[in-house]
């Protein structure tokens, strides 16, 4: 008998097995960079249990890779919510969401390219996604509220700005040998002529 298979959950405890398929797939995914490489028998025997047993939880690959890219969306959106807090002024706290989505996607690629390139993407949408928009159509509004950034519709900005990151942090993960200039920089770029930020003042470069 195999020694590794996992002992099952006690009465009640389905939700702490579930939890642990969906981080098996998370961590799986983040090496894959690839959601038609996952399958459900190699999370299965990562977790040390019996196919079946994922099919409890999760009726396909599809309702599995959905699970793991909404936590790590949530841990996106964690991760700027705790930036940006820790910040005065909204132009700050703008740019500190910014910076924490790019960090994040520096530290996951694999998970980045599966929050937004992956085939399950484009079959079934993530309307978790509609969380990060919002905060920072929010943001941005916020900028404008306070005189930081030119008058303008908060949401159209905000796309725009989403849409010019996003593409920036997909190009540098899938080529990674173009001579990148520091990503701070860039998404700085990105915050003076998308949305109206001032400049940060930088040393000259010798």
């Amino acid at each position: 008998m195999d020694q590794t298979r996992r002992r099952p959950n006690v009465r009640g405890q389905g939700d702490r097995l579930r939890d642990e398929i969906v981080t098996a797939a998370v961590r799986m995914l983040d090496e894959l960079a690839d959601d038609e490489a996952l399958s459900l028998r190699a999370v299965a025997r990562a977790v040390h249990i019996a196919a079946t047993s994922v099919y409890l939880h999760f009726p396909d690959r599809d309702a599995l890779v959905l699970a793991a890219m909404q936590r790590c969306h949530e841990d996106l959106v964690r991760a700027g919510d705790e930036a940006s807090a820790a910040e005065k002024g909204p132009g700050a706290r703008l740019r500190a969401r910014i910076l924490a989505g790019a960090r994040w996607a520096e530290e996951h690629p694999g998970l980045y390219k599966v929050l937004h390139e992956s085939t399950v993407h484009r079959r079934l949408g993530m309307p978790f996604k509609e969380v990060m928009v919002q905060r920072t159509v929010d943001d941005v509004r916020a900028c404008m509220d306070a005189g930081v950034a030119p008058a303008d519709d908060p949401t159209t900005v905000a796309i725009d700005l989403r849409t010019a990151v996003n593409g920036m942090l997909s190009q540098r993960i899938n080529e990674p040998d173009l001579p990148w200039p520091p990503a701070e920089e860039q998404l700085d770029r990105f915050l003076t002529k998308l949305v109206g930020l001032p400049a940060p003042r930088r040393r000259r470069r010798h």
